[in-house]
């Protein structure tokens, strides 16, 4: 009789030659899509799957602990915390700033932070869900990243903290940002979902800041499908921040484990009795966020092809943008903060106001011939039905966020771009102006 580990190879064996026997894509220019991303595997993430199947661990386990020890390692940080999405990851980090184990320090219902209206809702929103007042900022032309020399002018006596995206991986002013964050002693959260891999002064983005965010949606720069994580240098925040995700509970024990602490029923906290089970003790108002195993299995693989992915995406980025150079007369193109050395997310791209053609007339004609394109998000959220009523303060302007609502769109450069799919999308622009003087 076969023993489980002999099993278990025989199993991985069978899951490699199904992958395999799987038939590879064919590109028909016009007929097969080019995705504006999409997930990169091999036959090594579905045998890391199905190993982890295997254990039927359906909760956090030890494909988790291990992904979050290499996580970590790789960014050089100390602590990252795995999460069921970068969303979940934001709403982690901001409403850990609440804890009252922080003291004076903590952030309260009315407090502001600094942010901006250009992007996605989910940078926002634990914002308002934390009963917190936003203070919106502008974004840059060319990098769509918050005006970072107008943080000053923003901050009011009720300002407690900033939490910024950097914007299609293109790293923010980190800087500037960092000098007010220091002036102001406030708290800094990076989402950094759009920018792993990136780097600004040899550094990684997600490194500046008191808690960074991550996700690993498919179409980002590695995937577990659905799945993020939050990241800190700071041992009672990732307390604080794993108290959130797992019920709120005060009780740090793995799953699967007890006793931690050594004095399990030797707690008196809140108006329970002395030695009420620590593993049933609540000390913030949480959530049941956690990743499966199954999920982080994928994700421990896909970190190891991380490197590949960042320089294939400098690559793609660079090509189109080098093939769509001689159309800068209609076109605005991005390019870098200074400091900065991108793994882009994607590749943005305003059309100028001047152009004899809409966004809506270039979109519609790549779409029709299969390559797919994406707004930046919400456009201006202050425009989005869902935050009609809500209590913000606006500093300035939105002038340029009102532009990347109405004149900005985007491609793909994620690695599963092929030099023949790259070469087609560029032969689709030069088509659509071929058509204009």
């Amino acid at each position: 009789m076969k023993t489980e580990k002999e099993i278990r190879e025989e199993i991985a064996r069978l899951v490699k030659a199904f992958h395999a026997a799987k038939s590879r894509e064919e590109f028909i220019p016009g007929t097969t899509p080019v995705h504006y991303a999409g997930r990169v595997y091999d036959e090594n993430e579905l045998v890391s799957l199905v190993d982890s199947s295997l254990d039927f661990w359906l909760t956090t386990g030890r494909y988790a602990e291990q992904f979050e020890r290499e996580f970590a390692a790789f960014l050089g940080v100390k602590y990252a915390l795995l999460t069921n999405s970068g969303s979940s990851a934001n709403l982690l980090a901001l409403s850990a700033l609440t804890s009252p184990t922080l003291g004076g320090d903590r952030l309260k219902p009315g407090d502001e932070v600094i942010t901006m209206a250009c992007g996605f809702p989910t940078t926002l929103n634990p914002i308002l869900q934390n009963n917190l007042v936003p203070v919106f900022l502008d974004v840059e032309q060319g990098t769509y990243n918050i005006m970072a020399d107008r943080i000053e002018d923003a901050i009011s006596d009720r300002t407690k903290a900033i939490m910024i995206p950097h914007t299609l991986g293109n790293p923010a002013d980190l800087d500037t940002i960092g000098k007010s964050v220091k002036k102001h002693d406030l708290w800094f959260i990076e989402d950094t979902c759009d920018a792993l891999g990136s780097r600004y002064r040899g550094k990684f983005t997600g490194t500046f800041s008191d808690i960074s965010t991550f996700s690993f949606y498919p179409a980002h720069h590695i995937t577990m499908g659905e799945g993020g994580a939050v990241c800190t240098d700071n041992p009672a925040l990732k307390r604080i921040i794993a108290s959130f995700r797992d019920w709120g509970r005060d009780c740090w024990c793995d799953p699967g484990c007890d006793n931690s602490c050594r004095k399990r029923f030797d707690w008196q906290l809140g108006g329970l009795p002395h030695g009420y089970d620590h593993k049933y003790i609540y000390s913030h108002i949480g959530y049941n966020l956690k990743v499966t195993d199954m999920q982080a299995a994928i994700g421990v693989e896909q970190l190891k092809k991380l490197p590949g992915f960042i320089e294939a995406r400098k690559k793609n980025f660079r090509t189109l943008t080098d093939g769509l150079k001689k159309f800068e007369q209609y076109l605005l193109l991005p390019h870098a903060t200074p400091h900065a050395d991108p793994s882009w997310f994607g590749l943005p791209i305003i059309v100028r106001p001047s152009a004899p053609f809409t966004r809506e007339d270039i979109v519609r004609y790549l779409e029709n011939r299969r390559i797919a394109t994406r707004m930046l998000f919400g456009g201006n959220l202050l425009k989005q039905p869902a935050y009609a009523g809500m209590q913000y303060r606006l500093s300035g302007t939105l002038e340029n966020t009102d532009l990347v609502m109405n004149n900005l769109f985007w491609i793909g450069v994620y690695p599963g771009l092929t030099d023949e799919k790259i070469r087609y999308v560029l032969d689709t622009f030069g088509a659509f102006f071929s058509g204009y003087p």
